[in-house]
C-alpha cells in the first residue's frame, strides 16, 4: 500500500476508535475506561464511544461543565473530576448520568451545585464533594439516593444542615462533614443528637466545629452544652378593651400579637381587606410611631417591634382577618382575628348571625364565638367595631 493509503486508514481509525486525542483509552476486564487525567484540558473533550464506563477528567484546568458535557456517555459508571478549577455546574450537566455509582468533584470552586440533578442518579455509592466553597445544602439534595454508601462533604462553607437532610440514605455508611463553619444554633442541635445515635461512620469528630455564635465559636458539636430552644407561639389580642364602647369610624384600632420562643421570633402580620392583602414586616414604624426611612410617611397600618399593630383610621376598608406570623429556626406560628364594623344599618346581633353564627358576648364594642361554633380558625377570634349612629362626637368648644 502506498504512503498515501496509509495515512488515510491511520487517520480513518482514529476517527472512528471513540477516543479523543488528547486521552488514552483502553478495556480491563469489563470496563471501557477513558483517561484524559492530567491533560491541561480546559473543557470536556468529544468523540468518546458511549460505551464509556470510566471516565476520568482529573487534574486538567476545566472551569465549568455545560450542560451537554456528558451525552456521549450514558453508560458512565465513574465520573473523576477532582483538582480542577471548575466553578460552574449547569443544571441538567449530570442528570443524563443515570447509572453512575462514582462521582468526584473534590478540591474544585463549587459555590454552588444543581443539587436537583442528583435527584436522577439513583445508582449513586459515592459522592465526594469536598474542598469545595459549597454554602447550602437543600433539605432534599439526596433523596434519591438510597443507594449511596460514602458521602464526602467536608472542607466547606456550611453554616448548617437541615434536619433530615440524611434520613433517605438507607445505605449509607460513611458520611464526613468535618471542617465547615457551623452555625451552632438551635437549628444545627438536630445533627448532634443524630451523630450520636446513627450507626454512620463519621470520622474527624472533633473537626466538627462551631464557627459561630462567638461564645461557641471551636466547640465540637459532640461537646455543646444544652441550650433552651422552644418553638414559637403567637396570639393576637386587642387593646383597649371594646366590650362596652362605642368605636366610631375613623377611631384607631389596636391589635396586639404576643409571641414566644427561643430564640425570639421574627414577626410578620398578614392583612386581608375587601380591597386585596397587605403584608408587613414587624416593625415598620419606630418606637414613637414614626416612619422608617425609606418607607411611606404615613402608614396605613403602624407595626410596631413590641408586636403591636395600630390601624390609625379604621373604616370599612380595613375590615378583613388580621393574622400574626411567629417564626423562628424551629418552626413557625400564627394568630388570627376578625375585625368588622357595624353600624346602625346593620345591629351587631344580626351581623354576628349572619356572617359568623356566632351569639353577642355583651356590650355594644366587642363580641366573639363560642368556642364550639363551626367554621373554626381565624373566625375563633372576632372584633366588632361598633360605628355609633350618631356620629363621631365634636368638641363643643
Amino acid at each position: 500500500m502506498n504512503p498515501l493509503g496509509l495515512l488515510w486508514l491511520g487517520v480513518c481509525l482514529g476517527l472512528t476508535s471513540g477516543c479523543p486525542a488528547d486521552c488514552d483509552c483502553h478495556r480491563k476486564f469489563s470496563f471501557q475506561i477513558a483517561d484524559c487525567a492530567y491533560r491541561d484540558l480546559e473543557a470536556v473533550p468529544s468523540g468518546f464511544l458511549p460505551n464509556v464506563t470510566t471516565l476520568s477528567l482529573s487534574a486538567n484546568k476545566l472551569t465549568g461543565l455545560g450542560v451537554a458535557a456528558f451525552v456521549e456517555v450514558p453508560l458512565l459508571q465513574s465520573l473523576w473530576l477532582a483538582y480542577n478549577e471548575i466553578s460552574s455546574v449547569e443544571p441538567g450537566a449530570l442528570a443524563v448520568l443515570s447509572q453512575v455509582k462514582s462521582i468526584d468533584v473534590s478540591h474544585n470552586r463549587l459555590a454552588d451545585f444543581p443539587w436537583g440533578d442528583l435527584h436522577n442518579l439513583t445508582a449513586l455509592q459515592l459522592l465526594k464533594m469536598d474542598n469545595n466553597h459549597l454554602v447550602a445544602l437543600p433539605q432534599d439534595a439526596f433523596l434519591s439516593l438510597q443507594a449511596l454508601r460514602s458521602l464526602q462533604l467536608n472542607h466547606n462553607q456550611f453554616l448548617t444542615i437541615a434536619e433530615g437532610t440524611f434520613d433517605a440514605l438507607t445505605s449509607l455508611s460513611h458520611l464526613q462533614i468535618n471542617n465547615n463553619p457551623f452555625n451552632c444554633s438551635c437549628r444545627l442541635l438536630w445533627l448532634k443528637a443524630w451523630a450520636e445515635d446513627t450507626h454512620v461512620s463519621i470520622p474527624e469528630r472533633n473537626s466538627i466545629t462551631c464557627a459561630s455564635p462567638p461564645s461557641l465559636q471551636g466547640v465540637p458539636l459532640a461537646r455543646l452544652p444544652p441550650q433552651r430552644c422552644t418553638p414559637p407561639t403567637a396570639r393576637v389580642s386587642h387593646h383597649p378593651s371594646l366590650d362596652s364602647a362605642e368605636v366610631q369610624e375613623g377611631w384607631a384600632l389596636a391589635l396586639h400579637c404576643a409571641a414566644s420562643g427561643h430564640p425570639q421570633p421574627q414577626l410578620q402580620w398578614r392583612i386581608q381587606t375587601p380591597g386585596g392583602t397587605v403584608e408587613l414586616r414587624s416593625p415598620n414604624v419606630q418606637r414613637d410611631g414614626q416612619a422608617l426611612a425609606g418607607g411611606p410617611k404615613h402608614p396605613r397600618f403602624l407595626a410596631f417591634g413590641n408586636g403591636s399593630l395600630v390601624v390609625p383610621q379604621f373604616s370599612r376598608l380595613e375590615e378583613g382577618t388580621y393574622t400574626c406570623h411567629a417564626k423562628n429556626e424551629l418552626g413557625h406560628a400564627e394568630g388570627s382575628v376578625n375585625v368588622t364594623l357595624a353600624t346602625a344599618e346593620s345591629p351587631l346581633e344580626d351581623l354576628l348571625v349572619r356572617k359568623f353564627q356566632a351569639k353577642r358576648g355583651g356590650g355594644k364594642g366587642c363580641s366573639t364565638m363560642d368556642n364550639e361554633v363551626v367554621p373554626s380558625g381565624a373566625e375563633d377570634n372576632i372584633v366588632i367595631i361598633y360605628l355609633s349612629g350618631r356620629g363621631p362626637q365634636k368638641d363643643p368648644s
